[in-house]
C-alpha cells in the first residue's frame, strides 16, 4: 500500500509507508526490479485465491472466468499485479491505492491490454460503494497506521455473502530473518520496506476480524525455498493467507 504527501490521507494510511511504495511505482512491473519478490509471490497467491473462489462459488472450477457477474475490490493494489488477473477472471474490479504514482503505473499497464479496471488513489475508508463480492488486500495491513480501523473498513465493503482474502507476514523470529535481515540485504526487497514490530500474528489478525463481525474459514502458510521459490504450506512462520466471510 502506498501514497505520497499530495494525496489526502485516510485514517489508516501511514504517509511514510505510502511514500516508500509510491517511489517504486515506475519499477513495479519489472519482474527483476524492486518488486521482484511480489512477482515471485503472485502466482502462489493467485492459486490460493482461485481455490477459495471455487469453494465459495462452486460450479465454475473449469472456467477461465469464475468471477463473471461478480464485483471485486483490491485494496492496496500497487500497480495492479493482482487486479489484472481478477479482471481476467471476469470480475468488475475496483482497485485502490493511496499512491497516485502507483495508480498511474497501473493504468498505463492495463490500458493496452484491453482490461477495464476502476483504479482510484483513494483510501478504503473514504470509498462510498459497498457490497463487493470479493475483497482482497495482500501484503498491506502491516503497512497501515491503524490495522483495526483498516479491517473495519474492509468489512464495510464486503457483501453479506461475499468473500475476503488477506495475506500478511507473521511476527516471528523467522520472518524477521527471512524478510528483513536477509530479504532487505541480499533478497531483493528494498531496504525499509518492512517494520517487523508491525507484523500481525494469525491470532492477532483473527481477533481484529472477529471484532469486525468476520470469521476466518480457511488459512494457509506461505513458505519459501531458495531453490523452488514460494509455495503454499502448513507453516505460517513467515507469511500466511486467510479466507474470511461475514459471521
Amino acid at each position: 500500500m502506498a501514497s505520497n504527501a499530495s494525496v489526502t490521507m485516510g485514517a489508516t494510511v501511514d504517509p511514510k509507508e505510502a511514500a516508500h511504495f509510491g517511489a517504486m511505482a515506475a519499477d513495479w512491473w519489472n519482474p527483476k526490479g524492486s518488486s521482484a519478490m511480489l512477482h515471485k509471490l503472485n502466482p502462489v497467491r493467485l492459486r490460493y485465491i482461485r481455490e477459495a473462489i471455487d469453494r465459495h462459488w462452486p460450479g465454475k472450477d473449469r472456467s477461465f472466468r469464475p468471477l463473471d457477474g461478480k464485483r471485486a475490490l483490491d485494496v492496496g493494489c500497487g500497480a495492479g499485479l493482482l487486479a489484472e488477473p481478477l479482471a481476467r477472471m471476469g470480475a468488475a474490479v475496483t482497485a485502490l491505492d493511496a499512491a497516485e504514482e502507483n495508480i498511474a503505473a497501473a493504468k498505463a499497464h492495463t490500458e493496452p491490454q484491453g482490461l477495464t479496471i476502476d483504479y482510484r488513489a483513494t483510501p478504503v475508508e473514504q470509498m462510498v460503494e459497498r457490497g463487493f463480492d470479493l475483497v482482497t488486500s495482500m501484503e498491506v495491513i502491516e503497512h497501515v497506521a491503524d490495522p483495526a480501523a483498516f479491517v473495519t473498513a474492509l468489512a464495510d465493503k464486503l457483501a453479506p455473502d461475499g468473500l475476503m482474502i488477506l495475506s500478511t507476514p507473521n511476527r516471528t523470529p523467522l520472518s524477521r530473518l527471512a524478510m528483513i535481515t536477509v530479504g532487505e540485504s541480499v533478497g531483493g526487497i528494498p531496504r525499509g520496506t518492512h517494520d517487523w514490530s508491525r507484523f500481525l500474528t494469525p491470532g492477532e489478525l483473527t481477533a481484529l476480524l472477529k471484532k469486525a463481525e468476520l470469521e476466518v474459514i480457511d488459512s494457509s502458510g506461505l513458505s519459501f525455498d531458495p531453490r523452488k521459490g514460494f509455495a503454499l504450506s502448513d507453516n505460517k512462520a513467515i507469511n500466511y493467507l486467510l479466507t474470511v466471510r461475514r459471521r
